[in-house]
């Protein structure tokens, strides 16, 4: 009779079952480029190593993920919490604690494109921190002697801006910083041409720009570096970067922003013909002010030449001198005129005295008499036997009263 050998399980260490298991998972291709949709929870980032680490989780389930910092640093974007990705990876395991996980090599907002919320993110980071604040921004020079230009030497922008700058301001010197204006490499020589000009104080203006591209060709002007170098340049710094609908970190920091390179050059200098033209018209303005100030001048001049001749010791004794032969002569006048009027007077008093006069009276043939130095009016005062005088116009005569 046949009996069957039964053969035992075989035993494995917990080693060889994650090993197993992580073989099968690899193995599987549809597990080896998987696209996963989610909302980050649990985010480290390891600071000495770049590792990120983070779950991604839905409304019924989580997975553990990494990514490591190789892959981290092609981000441009920053992670947070609750943020909603997709990630493009593959699945394994950790063997050391058995654990799968989803090993991102690249991940993309889930909604919004990745540059443009690196480019929101970075923005609200640095308005937070004040590097937009006007009070900051520093005024450009009226006449700038020197211009430094940050873009690349072979691109239309330089073209542009050196065309410009010498039809407005010929006299003005160009220094130009040769740079690349996209890719890896632009954003640090970017920060590096900034430094230089702030701390060799050559131009009196910087211009930094390019002209237009996509969004990826004007990422180098979105750098955190360059804003911060172009927030710390001593020299006035004015971006030129793409379009007038294009705006970089870049715009936002530098003291003055141009929708384009060419006018960014217009803003660096002033327009020569508008320097002539005002140069006459104020050449025009102070020669007719001066001309007003010069006839006011003079006419002070005059009055006070008049009020010194006023004051004049030798013209002060000439008008009194003149003043009091005027009275003098008015006086005499008065005086000829009042002793006139008193002569006539006294005249016409003489004729009624003289008319009342007796002496008057006698050499009309007249006589008066008198006794005892009282004038007779009467006969009745005489009487027989008394002596009067008789006075007439040419003497005395006495008398005696004879009979009755």
């Amino acid at each position: 009779m046949y009996s069957p050998q039964i053969q035992k399980p075989r035993v494995l260490s917990v080693s060889q079952i994650n090993f197993y298991i992580k073989s099968i998972i690899e193995n599987d291709g549809s597990l080896q480029f998987v696209l996963v949709t989610g909302e980050i929870s649990n985010l480290t980032v390891h600071q000495r190593s770049g590792h990120i680490y983070l779950s991604l989780k839905d409304s019924n389930s989580v997975i553990s993920a990494v990514m490591f910092a190789g892959n981290a640093r092609r981000l441009k974007f920053r992670l947070e919490n609750g943020m909603k990705v997709i990630c493009r990876g593959r699945i394994s395991v950790y063997e050391p604690s058995g654990r799968y996980q989803l090993y991102i090599e690249d991940m993309q907002p889930d909604g919004v494109g990745a540059l443009t919320l690196a480019f929101e993110q970075l923005k609200k980071s640095l308005a937070q921190k004040g590097l937009f604040d006007n009070a900051h921004k520093k005024p450009l020079p009226k006449f700038p002697k020197t211009i430094g230009v940050i873009t690349s030497p072979t691109g239309a922008a330089v073209q542009d801006i050196t065309n410009i700058i010498r039809r407005r301001f010929p006299s003005a010197d160009i220094v130009l910083a040769p740079v690349l204006v996209q890719g890896e490499s632009a954003p640090e020589q970017l920060v590096r041409a900034v430094n230089k000009f702030s701390a060799s104080k050559i131009a009196d203006v910087v211009i930094i720009g390019r002209g237009g591209g996509s969004a990826e060709d004007l990422w180098a002007f979105n750098d955190e570096q360059l804003a911060y170098a172009v927030y710390n340049c001593e020299t006035p710094i004015i971006s030129g970067v793409g379009h007038e609908t294009d705006f970089t970190i870049c715009d936002f920091v530098a003291d003055v922003r141009a929708s384009t390179p060419s006018a960014a050059a217009e803003l660096a200098v002033p327009d020569r013909q508008e320097l002539m033209s005002y140069y006459f018209k104020q050449k025009q303005y102070i020669s007719a002010m001066l001309d007003r100030k010069i006839k006011t001048a003079q006419l002070r001049l005059e009055n006070q030449q008049r009020r010194m001749s006023a004051s004049s010791p030798k013209l002060k004794a000439e008008q009194l001198e003149k003043q009091l032969s005027a009275k003098s002569e008015k006086l005499t006048r008065f005086m000829n005129i009042y002793i006139s009027d008193k002569e006539n007077k006294l005249i016409a008093a003489k004729g009624k005295l003289d008319g009342l006069n007796p002496l008057n009276v006698l050499n009309r043939g007249y006589a008066i008499a008198e006794k005892d130095e009282k004038i007779i009016t009467s006969s009745k005062q005489l009487k027989n036997g008394d002596d009067f005088t008789v006075i007439l116009s040419d003497g005395k005569i006495n008398a005696k009263v004879c009979g009755e």
